[in-house]
């Protein structure tokens, strides 16, 4: 991923160091369909994607940002482990994972998409392996699609296959002019896979399709809607839902029942939480003037200054490290 401006990293880490009601009572809320889970593999430091196994019960498949190999991770959610690695041949080396998607065909999609240049790659990559039918650390051969954009690069942190239709779908990152963009039918491995934008978005990190296919989840770094999906197209403004505080919150998927909406973020140890549809109930709006998904203000009271100061310092030296250790990206 790229990091927000100083100043909004560190306005959004301050927030996501505050204690956070709505994640606390997403958690007391889920049920045993869906569990919120901690990932407790130290090599998974900055999961940036989750997909719900269709055949392994309660298994999430996720994967690291830009800063580690071809690699794939199935993590057992009642115990936070990993339960295979998935090592990847045929491709290239990896520059900015950033999603992964379980299509229809029992294959899993890992979108190459991000773009640490801000938009100035001219093409991206999707690599596409069949989910293993027992788990355990593997090799495989993955084909390896070629991605441009009709209207010129993009940098997008989500990518999502139709679970009916099989299409792949990504929507791009920007604060005011983000997109959907839409794949070609099938994908080709014989030359560019041109996607072309069919509707406005909001700042996105990660999407994910109900396992229906009638609904399209996005989130970005405050918040999250959902969208009736009709015509292959999201219909409306959408749906606010509380999605919790996490910092650098990075991926989301719907479990493999539907039940409930899986937020993920990165970091090492880092939580998955479990917001269950019934109590993903719309949220308040932000206040006029606000950044696109902006979160609310926090309630007056129940936090000290010396708190706030010590978050933001905290804050301020996480972004940093995180800065300096990215201006060498590919």
């Amino acid at each position: 991923m790229r990091l927000l401006p100083l100043s909004s990293a560190s306005a959004a880490l301050v927030l996501a160091l505050l204690p956070s009601s709505a994640a606390l009572a997403a958690e007391a809320a889920a049920g045993p369909g869906a569990s919120s889970f901690t990932i407790a593999d130290p090599r998974i430091k900055e999961s940036s994607g989750l997909a719900a196994s269709r055949i392994h019960p309660g298994v999430y498949w996720t994967h690291n940002d830009s800063d580690d190999g071809p690699y794939v991770y199935a993590v057992d959610s009642a115990t936070g482990k990993t339960v295979a690695r998935v090592t990847l041949t045929g491709v290239g080396k990896p520059r900015d994972v950033e999603a992964i998607s379980l299509g229809p065909d029992g294959q899993l999609y890992v979108g190459d998409i991000g773009d640490n240049k801000n938009g100035t790659w001219d093409h991206v990559w999707i690599y596409r392996f069949p989910e293993p039918k027992q788990l355990g650390d593997v090799t495989v051969k993955a084909a390896q699609f070629t991605v441009r954009y009709a209207d010129g690069p993009r940098n997008a942190e989500a990518l999502m296959v139709h679970p009916v239709t099989g299409r792949v779908y990504i929507a791009s990152k920007h604060e005011s002019t983000g997109g959907l963009y839409e794949g070609p039918e099938r994908l080709s491995e014989d030359g560019p896979n041109v996607f072309r934008r069919v509707a406005d978005v909001p700042w996105v990190t990660d999407g994910a399709f109900s396992p229906d296919g009638s609904r399209l989840a996005l989130r970005g770094y405050f918040t999250a809607r959902t969208y009736p999906w009709k015509d292959g197209r999201p219909e409306g403004e959408g749906e606010r839902v509380d999605a919790p505080w996490q910092g650098q919150a990075e991926s989301v998927t719907y479990a493999a029942d539907g039940s409930a909406l899986m937020f993920g973020a990165e970091g090492e140890g880092s939580r998955v939480i479990a917001v269950p549809l019934s109590a993903a109930a719309p949220s308040a709006s932000p206040q006029p003037g606000s950044p696109p998904d902006a979160a609310p203000a926090p309630e007056p009271g129940g936090y000290g200054k010396g708190a706030l100061v010590l978050a933001g310092a905290l804050a301020v030296v996480f972004a940093a490290k995180r800065l300096f250790r990215r201006r060498d990206t590919k």
